[in-house]
């Protein structure tokens, strides 16, 4: 049996603390409601606002699907439901605000989305610094966190949506600490698209944060809701390339093209013996924020098998399955010339890395050193995972990329 998290990172004890606040009365629930229609109200009656939109089709049944997955499997804790119940009311006053807005300007849903850049991959296989590094590109742009959160303009300043925009980002790393050694999570950062998708109620982000099985994401719905997205953002803006990027885009690469046909795909590589453990701690710890409990015999249950996912989207290639549009990018190449490994990837897309964004990328890694935070310490044994099983499991993947190996 894997040890559990609770010997595995011990939370803090005000975290401790707030969770017993539960117990006290009877269960989380009793203090921290979920119930969507009070959210749909209480987001109205803040706002001022009542119509939600319908750009994304039926928001409101995968909103009533989605909180009833969670209220029956995942099993919140205090601190779960609080940062739940935020993200759930946040995501409502978004698409208020959101729909308000094109009514007002109906002309941002002509807007086009251009040949962006989606970086996407096994997930810890350097998928966020290459998103970071590109985004540096003067002559593209990303989605930062605080606007991934509030897009719609408030009247307020930047400096003064980060600092309100705070706590969603860094309180991740306040109840686990160790997660900054994992992920670090900055307001002014370029966050992957899976946050500014989660007012579709159809994002993997609620399935990455919660732990569900009769609930999945809606990948069409939001989709649909992320084009809209973008379009808003990019109005009456100077034209600059979108740099967008999450792992989840891998499974769903045809339906990528589908909403980007001219998008081009950076597909990320590195050894499965560091991804495949790392990957596992990082969810399992995301999860371990929000409950008590975390099931980690059924986290790991074929997560190795992704990997034949990677071999599929490669057969797929070279069938012509997908626009000759995807490029290929090793962790390995990228870390020892940061700026050579994105020259590289830029020659297939056109691009070419001009002064300013080499100096912009230098100077990022010289502030953000391997290892701010500390080390994020993993084995293969610590996840049910042994060297020689996932050497054997992910050979077919890593001979056919030609994935060097790290051990």
């Amino acid at each position: 049996m894997l040890k559990p998290m609770s010997e595995r990172t011990p939370r803090p004890d005000w975290v401790r603390r707030f969770n017993l606040m539960g117990d006290s009365v009877g269960g989380a629930g009793h203090l921290i409601p979920l119930e969507p229609n009070e959210l749909v109200s209480l987001a109205q009656s803040i706002t001022g606002l009542s119509d939600f939109g319908d750009f994304d089709g039926d928001w409101r049944s995968r909103l009533d699907s989605m909180v009833t997955a969670i209220e029956n499997e995942s099993n919140l804790s205090v601190v779960g439901r609080l940062m739940t119940r935020q993200e759930i009311l946040r995501s409502l006053q978004t698409r208020l605000y959101m729909t308000r807005r094109l009514d007002e300007t109906p002309a941002i849903l002509d807007e086009v989305i251009e040949a962006p850049i989606i970086v996407t991959g096994q997930g810890r296989s350097g998928t966020s610094i290459l998103f970071e590094l590109l985004s540096l590109d003067p002559d593209a742009r990303s989605i930062a966190a605080w606007e991934a959160t509030h897009p719609v303009s408030t009247g307020l300043d930047v400096d003064t949506m980060i600092a309100r925009t705070e706590p969603e980002q860094e309180l991740w790393a306040d109840i686990q600490p160790e997660y900054a050694t994992v992920h670090e999570h900055r307001s002014d950062l370029p966050v992957e698209c899976i946050t500014p998708m989660m007012p579709s109620f159809a994002s993997f982000q609620w399935w990455i944060e919660n732990s569900l099985t009769t609930w999945m994401p809606d990948f069409v719905a939001a989709l649909q809701f992320h084009t809209v997205f973008l379009k808003m953002l990019q109005y009456g803006k100077p034209k600059k390339t979108w740099v967008l990027k999450t792992p989840v885009y891998l499974p769903v690469l045809d339906l990528v093209f589908q909403f980007f046909p001219d998008a081009w795909v950076m597909l990320t590589h590195r050894d499965p013996l560091k991804t495949l453990p790392s990957g596992m701690s990082t969810l399992a710890s995301v999860r371990w924020q929000r409950s008590d409990v975390v099931d980690l015999e059924n986290l790991t249950a074929g997560a190795a098998g992704s990997y034949d996912l990677m071999v599929h989207v490669k057969q797929r290639r070279d069938n012509g399955d997908f626009p000759d549009r995807i490029t290929d990018i090793h962790f390995l190449d990228q870390m020892r010339d940061p700026v050579a490994g994105i020259q590289k990837a830029y020659a297939k897309v056109g691009r070419t890395v001009g002064d300013t964004h080499a100096k912009r990328i230098q100077d990022y890694l010289d502030n953000k050193p391997k290892g701010k935070f500390g080390k994020h310490a993993y084995q293969p044994e610590d996840w049910g995972f042994t060297k020689a099983g996932i050497r054997e499991q992910t050979k077919v993947y890593v001979d056919a990329y030609g994935v060097e190996l790290e051990d």
